[in-house]
């Protein structure tokens, strides 16, 4: 995957995750762990915050009840770190730096959809007092028979409701556990945040530090409705997701 091929190509349909991605709530996940944590005494291995970062909030529980050898806690723990987590969404709602513009610029060229693990009682609300709700065809979260991410579930999905084929698709995600859905759903996949090491950058075809980089910005002001060619190699991506595209460094 070259820079210059994804910076060329307008999607069918763009699918952004929505912690990190379009909202700044990691940072609440990460207290309301924390205050979870600290609840009830538990201290999980070193390394918890990163394997629990984009984790379903009742697999995150569950996470944090095993590593902390309470396997049994599991249910009662992803109740806890969901109430903690609303009322800090609640107190201090944020958008992540240039989500905003871009959500606007891909709005004028192609339908979106947001692809979320978390309830839809929070992402709904998070968006709507964003401002960012109204340009969203549908937005898609683990319930029924939906899975949560690393499935592939909610991006399949978003890409279905936005009239998409998922080879058309572009997805805009920050987490490993994100972009191993979207890999696996067959999206093209715009990472952003700070770098997060060569195996999950690898995964990508492109990552940025910001969604405010001059060169996402630019490619999002210059598309027309056109539909063409996907920057996509020919052979479909393997089930692990792993290997499939080479990301350009920060």
């Amino acid at each position: 995957m070259t820079l210059h091929r994804i910076l060329s190509w307008t999607p069918a349909a763009v699918v952004f995750d929505c912690d990190g991605t379009l909202l700044d709530t990691e940072r609440h996940w990460e207290t309301a762990r924390r205050r979870v944590l600290d609840d009830v005494g538990l201290t999980p291995a070193a390394g918890f915050a990163e394997r629990a970062k984009g984790l379903h909030y009742t697999e995150c529980g569950q996470l944090m009840a095993d590593e902390g050898g309470r396997p049994e806690l599991g249910p009662d723990l992803a109740d806890r770190l969901l109430r903690h987590f609303r009322v800090l969404v609640r107190e201090h709602p944020v958008t992540m730096p240039g989500a905003r513009d871009l959500v606007r610029a891909t709005a004028a060229f192609a339908p979106l959809a947001v692809a979320s693990n978390c309830p839809r009682d929070v992402v709904e609300p998070g968006l709507e007092e964003a401002g960012l709700l109204r340009h969203f065809r549908a937005v898609v979260v683990p319930e029924g028979t939906i899975r949560p991410k690393p499935d592939p579930d909610v991006y399949l999905t978003a890409a279905q409701r936005c009239g998409a084929d998922p080879a058309y698709t572009m997805a805009v995600e920050d987490t490993h556990c994100g972009i191993l859905a979207a890999v696996r759903a067959g999206l093209t996949v715009l990472g952003a945040g700070p770098w997060p090491g060569d195996e999950t950058a690898a995964l990508t075809d492109l990552w940025v530090e910001t969604l405010e980089d001059p060169r996402v910005v630019r490619w999002a002001t210059e598309r027309t409705p056109l539909r063409t060619t996907p920057p996509k190699p020919a052979a479909a991506p393997s089930p692990t997701g792993s290997g499939l595209r080479q990301a350009t460094a920060p």
